[in-house]
């Protein structure tokens, strides 16, 4: 992925709109909040948590998006906690070597605990809301729902990448996308959402970039769901049969 890609034309989006229409993997119910290092190797850069870095993601403009623009600029939020940091990275860590299946659900439910806390009661209450809505497949109601909170906690990876799960259910790839390059600017080891990334350039034929996605969400979380099969099809499509 670089920094010249160019964005998604229009008409690739609403192309993949006709042919889209099959079951979607379960797991795109992006599990939310998890994460990845975006480099490796001695250039590698380390991010915390809470802090912003900016990613650019295939298709995905820089600046704001043009069908869902977000809200006003806020003041860059303070660093998580450094208990809770200390906690993320512990579990990181864990989850990368987890010995089972078992262990790494249990570890990916506790990291789920940590970003869907927000920290402010008004704004639990709103997502706890969002999350009925859209259970009830009332995506609309949940949209509006998970717009008041991104104005009022714009760096809250909890609604951003529930918004980018609903937008991606509607097939509004263009604002699904937009709302992944915020989740892992501001949590680059985000899997869900690299893994909901992979998915939707498949959808839209670059398999080369959804291998490249499939691969960093797997380095991350090397256990999560459909990640393995999808990595060994796209590289068969991409790389072709080893010698």
């Amino acid at each position: 992925m670089t920094e010249d890609t160019p964005p998604i034309p229009a008409p690739c989006v609403r192309a993949s709109r006709r042919w889209k229409r099959r079951a979607r993997p379960a797991a795109l119910l992006f599990c939310f909040p998890l994460m990845i290092t975006l480099s490796t190797g001695a250039g590698a850069q380390s991010v915390l948590p809470g802090e912003r870095v900016p990613v650019p993601l295939p298709g995905v403009p820089t600046g704001p998006s043009e069908a869902r623009p977000p809200a006003e600029a806020a003041p860059a939020r303070p660093r998580l906690p450094k208990d809770k940091r200390t906690q993320l990275e512990g579990l990181f860590a864990a989850l990368k070597v987890a010995p089972d299946d078992r262990s790494s659900k249990i570890i990916a439910d506790r990291l789920d605990q940590l970003f869907s806390d927000s920290g402010s009661p008004s704004v639990d209450l709103l997502m706890a809301r969002a999350g009925a809505a859209a259970e009830a497949k009332a995506f609309d109601l949940a949209l509006q729902i998970l717009d008041q909170v991104i104005e009022i906690e714009p760096d809250y990876v909890g609604a951003l990448s529930k918004r980018a799960t609903i937008l991606y259910l509607r097939d509004d790839y263009g604002g699904a996308l937009a709302d992944i390059r915020e989740v892992l600017a501001r949590e680059p080891r985000h899997y869900s959402m690299l893994y909901g990334l992979a998915l939707i350039m498949r959808e839209l034929g670059d398999d080369k970039r959804a291998l490249e996605a499939v691969r960093m969400a797997r380095a991350v979380n090397p256990r999560l769901d459909g990640t393995e099969e999808m990595e060994s099809q796209l590289s068969l499509k991409v790389e072709g049969r080893g010698i």
